[in-house]
């Protein structure tokens, strides 16, 4: 399976004697999965239908879903004329001619002004005649929609193990620097003693004592062996493509405790700078985390 974006966008259309529709879907971040369809009232008893349909596919996100149906071929009887009315009119400017001794002849607009004179005949869609339209549309609007996802998916996980080989860089120089401080501990103390005028042995058994409790302090060897764990199950839920995005959003939680406690821990600059680094890359690694199913 491939990684898909929670973003994408797809169309579809379809068209009988009766009806033509057209199907939009759309998809933005969210944690969880949401629905939302927009389409004439007439049309809401299928919203179940439809919303089953396009959650067997899509596990994160929410999914906009709008519907347009109208009639395929134009009528000319959805506006009534009231007859009477206009008779009605008539006379009342043929009164009026006479009253005044002129005559007055009534224009288009004093018709239409007049209230109830055109209504519109309200048409009502049979939502079962309408889905042979709108069916087809809507798996039509879905390959697009997954299409999408699905390239954009590509890119992300293209941009997501890019991103994995410089942790892997910046922990292999973590990983180096890590043996050596001790030893820089120890000429750091011996050289605080001897500005203070106390110069030690560096075999007497206080510095070593002290040394050893430093370096037991401060060993992050089992922070690196999770680290390196981690990048192994990043790199096996990227492989598996099955909707990894909440499993990759919690490793990533994962990986930046463990460079927090190494930073914590290691009481080194180079390696706080590493860190530093690590925790900067890892920050993109998540933003792009955001967006994958």
């Amino acid at each position: 399976m491939s990684i898909h974006s929670m973003t994408g966008f797809g169309r579809g259309t379809c068209a009988n004697d009766v009806f033509q529709s057209a199907v939009e879907i759309s998809s933005v971040n969210r944690k969880q999965v949401e629905f939302a369809l927009t389409a004439s009232r007439d049309l809401n008893c299928l919203e179940p239908r439809i919303r089953q349909s396009i959650l067997q596919r899509v596990s994160r996100g929410r999914i906009q879903v709008n519907i347009s149906v109208a009639a395929a071929t134009s009528t000319t009887d959805l506006i009534e004329v009231d007859l009477r009315m206009a008779r009605a009119l008539e006379d009342a400017f043929t009164k009026l001619s006479a009253m005044l001794g002129r005559e007055l002849v009534p224009t288009a607009r004093d018709f239409t002004s007049m209230p109830g004179m055109f209504r519109a005949e309200e048409t009502s869609i049979d939502p079962e005649e309408a889905w042979l339209v709108i069916e087809p549309a809507m798996i039509e609007a879905m390959k697009h929609f997954l299409d999408s996802r699905s390239q954009e998916g590509s890119a992300l996980l293209h941009d997501v193990r890019t991103r994995l080989k410089n942790l892997k860089v910046i922990l292999e120089a973590v990983t180096a620097a890590a043996p050596g401080r001790s030893a820089r501990q120890s000429a750091m103390l011996l050289k605080r003693l001897a500005e203070l005028n106390c110069p030690v042995n560096p075999d007497d058994d206080r510095v070593l004592k002290e040394i050893a409790l430093f370096a037991e302090r401060c060993d992050i060897s089992e922070e690196i062996t999770r680290l390196h764990c981690h990048f192994e199950k990043f790199h096996e839920y990227l492989r598996s493509g099955d909707s990894p995005g909440r499993a990759l959003d919690f490793l990533c939680q994962e990986i930046h405790r463990e460079f927090n406690t190494i930073g914590s821990k290691a009481n080194d600059s180079g390696i706080a700078q590493s860190v530093v680094s690590g925790k900067t890359e890892l920050e993109k690694i998540r933003e792009q985390v955001q967006n994958i199913e």
